[in-house]
């Protein structure tokens, strides 16, 4: 490993361009899996650089192969491109105004493996071995990054990849800081739709009906308590309550029915299971209780995000040698939130890192977290992150070498 004074790559000629790319992506967000605007802005970037691209067909991803000089194995860094459907508030010079916002950061994500591409590109020559880029649309719950390995992102460069990293960034820790962790990264989450069906009837005579209100009341208090009577402490789930519904033929009639929406994070397939097979059940006895009818929907859930011990530990050495222990920490518990890299790490051996990307002139105490309108993100660590890739890299292919 080599110290911060004789790094491999230096971004600095080069995060004026990232920038530019980076506000001109998030003034153009788009959501889901066709991203016609941002693809095109990727196959601008990467046009003139010696790679083999080629597009998706059910959805508008890139993927970009640079083969090196000297033979050797593959890498494979992603980055996603998808915005959320948030409208904007005005006051960025660059605020979207397509009624989609990057309040996740993913116009960092694209703009940072642009700039990977291209440091890795002036250094093709002595890359022993391939790396595929790979720019995925379909993050925020479309599964993209699946979509994309059945069309084929591992077998892109001819052979499939020895290791995969990804960088994402986050507004509310410090920035230029990276963190990272062995085992589960993240947590592996899906949705729950639960429909309670009553009578209708009128109000003021309420014992002549069901009200699916109050039995939809105590199914959410009995969902907290099921977390934590029900699930270890040590192998903790979460289980958010997104929205309450009611489905109501007249303001002075009680609802025929009630819609509930709940998302479950997990670390584990054995907790992902217990909630799948025990919950439902409780759901039902609730249900029948009040003589209500139930339906239980699940609909598909991200894998957790498991770091590889080898491929994780390897990285944040990397950055440790880089910048420092400050610089580069071990996370010591994962976090709850979730993402579709984790399809890629179930095939190939790999990392997740987290990069901080809060302003200088943003408070840590109640700065805006992600996935809010208030999301604010310093594209000033795009040097860092395009750096960081690059480095990882080179290191992992020379470790084949």
């Amino acid at each position: 490993m080599q110290s911060e004074s004789t790094k491999l790559f230096d971004a600095t000629l080069i995060l004026g361009d990232l920038k530019d790319a980076r506000r001109r992506l998030h003034a153009s967000a788009e959501i889901g899996l066709d991203l016609p605007k941002t693809q095109a802005l990727v196959m601008e970037q990467l046009s003139g650089l010696d790679m083999e691209i080629t597009t998706g067909r059910g959805l508008s991803s890139v993927t970009a192969v640079l083969r090196g000089g000297k033979p050797g194995p593959v890498v494979l860094l992603r980055g996603d491109m998808d915005a959320l459907p948030f409208t904007e508030p005005r006051g960025l010079p660059f605020a979207s105004t397509t009624g989609a916002m990057h309040a996740c950061g993913h116009d960092l994500h694209t703009a940072g493996l642009l700039g990977a591409a291209k440091l890795l590109h002036g250094k093709r020559e002595d890359l022993p071995g391939s790396v595929i880029f790979m720019f995925q649309p379909g993050e925020e719950g479309y599964a993209g990054a699946r979509h994309m390995i059945d069309e084929g992102v591992l077998e892109a460069a001819g052979e499939r990849p020895v290791a995969a990293f990804a960088i994402h960034v986050d507004c509310v820790k410090d920035g230029n800081t990276f963190f990272t962790r062995t085992g589960p990264m993240l947590a592996g989450a899906g949705g729950m739709e639960i429909r309670i069906a009553g009578t209708g009837g009128h109000p003021a005579f309420p014992e002549n009906a069901i009200d699916p209100i109050p039995i939809a009341a105590e199914i959410i208090l009995a969902i907290q308590s099921f977390v934590t009577r029900r699930v270890p402490a040590s192998d903790p789930a979460v289980v958010s309550i997104m929205s309450v519904d009611t489905e109501q033929l007249a303001p002075n009639a009680l609802p025929t029915a009630v819609t509930i929406k709940a998302f479950i994070r997990t670390l584990s397939r054995e907790t992902t299971t217990l909630v799948r097979q025990k919950l439902p059940a409780l759901v039902s006895g609730i249900a029948a209780a009040h003589g209500a009818e139930v339906a239980i929907d699940y609909g598909e859930s991200y894998p957790v995000t498991m770091n590889d011990a080898h491929e994780a530990a390897f990285a944040l050495e990397v950055l440790q040698n880089l910048h420092g222990r400050e610089g580069a920490q071990f996370l010591s518990a994962p976090l709850m939130a979730t993402e579709d890299f984790s399809y890629v790490l179930e095939q190939v051996p790999g990392a997740l890192m987290v990069l901080g990307a809060r302003p200088a002139d943003v408070p840590a105490a109640g700065a805006p977290g992600m996935h809010s309108a208030g999301a604010v993100f310093d594209d000033g660590v795009l040097g860092r992150q395009a750096e960081a890739l690059a480095e990882i890299a080179w290191r992992r292919l020379h470790l084949c070498a």
